[in-house]
C-alpha cells in the first residue's frame, strides 16, 4: 500500500471525526482571524494524527460538547495538515507553546486556557471529556 494514500485515508478519517461533531474547520489563515476575533466563547481543537493522543483528542473533543454549558463556537484546525491556519491559530494562544492535538478557549479573541498535549497523553478520553467539562463550567454560559 503506497503510505500517501494510507496516510491520506487517516487523514480524512480525523477531519471527518471532527467535523461530524460539530466542529466548523478553518483551513485559511483568513478563516481563524474571522473567527477567532469575534465576541464570546470559541474552543479551538488542534487536531492532529499523532498517535494515542490524537485518538483521544477527537473522541473527547464529540463527548465534551454534550454538556450543560459549552463555549459560543467550536472550531478546529488540523496541525501538520492546514499549516498557514494552524500557524495563525496558535498566534492567539500567547504564552503556550505549540502542542498537538490541543484546545484552546478564546473569549473575545483571547486566550483564556489550554488543554495541551500532556494532558491529553496518557489519559482515556473520559478523563480528557472531564478537563473540557471543567473548562467550559468556568468560562462558558449555559445553553
Amino acid at each position: 500500500m503506497d503510505f500517501n494514500l494510507f496516510m491520506n485515508d487517516v487523514v480524512d478519517a480525523a477531519r471527518k471525526d471532527i467535523t461530524e461533531a460539530g466542529y466548523k474547520e478553518l483551513r485559511s489563515p483568513e478563516e481563524v482571524d474571522s473567527t477567532l476575533k469575534e465576541k464570546g466563547t470559541t474552543l479551538v481543537m488542534i487536531n492532529s494524527t499523532c498517535g494515542c493522543a490524537g485518538g483521544v483528542a477527537r473522541p473527547a473533543a464529540a463527548n465534551a460538547i454534550h454538556y450543560d454549558k459549552r463555549p459560543d463556537q467550536l472550531v478546529t484546525v488540523f496541525a501538520g495538515q492546514d499549516r498557514e491556519a494552524t500557524e495563525r491559530a496558535r498566534e492567539y494562544f500567547e504564552g503556550y507553546p505549540p502542542s498537538s492535538p490541543s484546545f484552546a478557549l478564546l473569549k473575545d479573541g483571547k486566550i483564556v486556557t489550554m488543554i495541551e498535549r500532556h494532558d491529553i497523553e496518557g489519559h482515556s478520553p473520559m478523563e480528557v471529556t472531564n478537563k473540557l467539562q471543567q473548562v467550559f463550567e468556568e468560562h462558558c454560559e449555559e445553553l
